[in-house]
């Protein structure tokens, strides 16, 4: 995980970036999903996560504008075995 950001102005949503070997992907985190506790959790402390979701492209980008709207967050942090206590997420709040 990248970062995660809490606009003032997105209405509650929270935007996560994730990076792969294959580049960055946005994530839209909306409000609801927040309030199970198992996703918050996965959410705020998680350092490795896996998300289900929805591509969503952006048609007057041409489709080079996407983002994932998160359904699922699952915390995978216990995969990262000792480097999980070595990593961190850049958070701007």
């Amino acid at each position: 995980m990248v970062g995660r950001q809490r606009p003032v102005t997105a209405g509650g949503i929270i935007f996560v970036t994730l990076e792969d070997e294959t580049g960055p992907v946005n994530v839209i985190v909306r409000p609801g999903l927040r309030e199970v506790e198992e996703q918050r959790n996965a959410l705020l402390r998680g350092r490795l996560l896996a998300v289900e979701g929805q591509w969503q492209r952006d048609a007057g980008s041409g489709g080079a504008v996407r983002h994932l709207v998160a359904r699922r967050l699952r915390d995978l942090t216990p995969l990262l075995g000792r480097l999980a206590g070595l990593t961190t997420s850049r958070d701007f709040h």
